[in-house]
């Protein structure tokens, strides 16, 4: 079988093999592994990571949290969205709290969380505040980008507000949630990690990186950095083959 690449993809490879290069320029430049570790041997590192018995627990614990929080998140945020999307006095409301959302930096949030939770809950509520906006206003938007003229054609034909909203709204909102999901795994998962490597629960990518920053072991940082970025980029891709498959099924 015959694999082709398009113009993007060898962009996207080259993208790659330059920021390894810089990498490794880096490395020779220091020369020394506990500044800047060479690609070789932190690619080593992960590999050993992969082999270590804690791995899986470590990993499962950080995507189980960032699962949760996104789960609920979106429950939130469809719901308050399609509600702020069509009362306008809801959406006057809930505003204000969205925007002090966004606002609130996340250091701070997690400073108060780390009082209010135990240090395994505590990702997991900062995911929920990371992600909730995102969802919630991309779905406002989707319900405001619905044409006027179908909602009043339905209203006079007296359908009811049930069908309207799930044989309209939801499949206008569907690119709206995706994007917002999209953005949210994004934010998300960045947070997570930051929430585990202050509350440092047993298990969890942040607690791992925090005792290894501890003992120097940069490498080991790295590795588990790219393991994140690994998890993050796994995460990106199945919200945009849902999409693919999405539209594909409305077509």
């Amino acid at each position: 079988m015959k694999i082709s690449f398009t113009k993007k993809q060898y962009l996207g490879f080259a993208s790659v093999l330059l920021m390894l290069v810089i990498w490794q320029l880096l490395a020779m430049y220091f020369n020394s592994d506990f500044i800047m570790p060479s690609p070789g041997k932190t690619f080593m590192t992960v590999i050993r990571l992969f082999t270590d018995p804690d791995f899986v627990s470590v990993v499962g614990m950080t995507v189980l949290r960032g699962l949760v929080g996104f789960f609920i998140s979106a429950v939130l945020g469809l719901v308050l969205g399609i509600i702020a999307g069509i009362s306008p006095g809801f959406n006057a409301f809930l505003n204000p709290f969205l925007v002090t959302v966004r606002s609130v930096p996340v250091i701070a949030i997690i400073l108060l969380a780390l009082i209010w939770f135990s240090p395994g809950s505590v990702p997991v509520f900062i995911a929920l505040l990371t992600m909730f906006p995102f969802i919630c206003t991309n779905v406002i938007d989707g319900i405001r980008s619905v044409d006027r003229d179908i909602i009043e054609m339905a209203r006079f034909y007296r359908i009811s507000r049930r069908r309207i909203v799930s044989e309209v709204y939801i499949p206008a909102i569907i690119p709206f949630i995706i994007s917002g999901a999209s953005s949210a795994m994004g934010i998300g998962w960045r947070a997570i990690i930051i929430g585990e490597v202050l509350s440092q629960p047993k298990y969890g990518i942040g607690t791992m990186m925090q005792a290894q920053q501890t003992y120097l072991n940069v490498d080991a940082v790295i590795a588990w950095t790219i393991i994140a970025v690994l998890i993050s980029f796994g995460f990106e891709k199945i919200i945009r083959w849902s999409e693919h498959k999405i539209v594909v099924w409305k077509s």
